[in-house]
């Protein structure tokens, strides 16, 4: 099997860690791994498959001779892609640099797959929980067509990093032993809470982490047409994002028939048993890639819509995975940059 120089930038962080698991645990074809990040984190020692490896700091030599790049997140790929695509590597970008860049493709294999075969150099990964929810929105769409859609989302903290993990723990002890609570990731206490904003607050008073997920899944859909609002919520869970996703289709679908159609679609586990109280729930979906749905009922309010509860681990599918899977779709393809 040919293998790939693959560089990884932010490859300390959250999102970098987890890639590394990822291609060892997909059996990516890596032949030469380097690994990259900021100065603060240059020469720390990572390992991969049982070999040690020393972070460097990014700079634009660090894709010399790369064939894929991936970037974990934040602005590292708006500084340093171009020049990584200029060595020849395809850059696979997790942050939402160029993900509603029309030049640039924006992927979730289980859906577009194919859109792969047009990038210019740059695929965008999208936001979370776009693509937790548009996994579970694709087989529907195919099917019957999606008129409307209306999203709540509890996203984990871990999706705000490190540091906002250790900031969930550390406020956790101090209300349960009584002691003063001082926030410094998130604007409130999120120990015991639930904060309804997440990112800066844009038109019309919505995050940019709701119209995120307005124009990515239109985007993804190649469907402009669909009306879709969203709500985003911060809970105090570590990991795996949660949506509460209503579906108002275009021709009527009734539950048992979206269950047999979630049962089949790529990536997708269905757990719906109400008789036995089985659903998704974050604490499952922790460390799996699939997206787990449930709560599968019909909307009694409208004639043509649908309720369903999704849960996926946005660490992976959210984002290591994804980015790893459309790799794995750029070389099935033949679209690496010709050297």
């Amino acid at each position: 099997m040919e293998q790939y120089k693959v560089v990884i930038v932010g490859a300390s962080g959250v999102v970098g860690q987890e890639i590394l698991k990822v291609l060892d645990e997909r059996n990516f074809p890596v032949g030469e791994l380097v690994l990259c990040a900021t100065s603060r984190s240059a020469g720390k020692e990572m390992f991969f498959r049982d070999q040690s490896y020393r972070v460097e700091e990014t700079t634009p030599d660090s894709f010399n001779g790369a064939d894929i790049a991936l970037f974990a997140g934040g602005a590292a790929s708006k500084e340093f892609g171009p020049a990584a695509v200029e060595r020849g590597a395809v850059v696979i970008d997790n942050s939402s640099n160029f993900r509603m860049d029309p030049a640039v493709p924006l992927v979730v294999p289980e859906v577009n797959p194919e859109d792969v075969k047009w990038h210019k150099g740059i695929i965008a990964n999208p936001n979370c929980s776009t693509t937790i929810g548009v996994v579970a929105l694709k087989p529907i769409y195919d099917a019957v067509g999606i008129k409307r859609v209306v999203v709540s989302t509890y996203q984990a903290v871990s999706g705000a990093g490190l540091e906002a993990i250790a900031e969930l723990t550390a406020q956790t002890r101090a209300v349960l032993e009584q002691n003063p609570v001082t926030p410094e990731v998130f604007p409130y206490q999120i120990a015991f809470n639930l904060i309804p904003h997440i990112d800066v607050f844009m038109d019309l008073d919505y995050t940019k982490e709701e119209w995120k997920m307005v124009q990515e899944n239109r985007k993804l859909l190649h469907d402009d047409s669909i009306a879709i609002t969203a709500t985003t919520v911060r809970v105090p869970v570590y990991r795996s994002h949660s949506e509460s996703i209503n579906i108002e289709t275009k021709k009527k679908i009734t539950a048992a028939e979206a269950k047999q159609l979630f049962a089949k679609a790529p990536g997708i586990v269905v757990v719906d048993d109400p008789a036995h109280k089985k659903y998704p729930m974050p604490l499952f979906a922790s460390n799996r890639d699939e997206v787990f749905v449930g709560r599968i009922r019909e909307d009694n309010s409208i004639p043509n819509g649908l309720n369903i509860w999704v849960a996926s681990d946005q660490i992976r599918k959210g984002a290591a995975t994804n980015a790893v899977q459309i790799a794995e779709q750029v070389i099935k393809y033949g679209c690496l940059i010709k050297k």
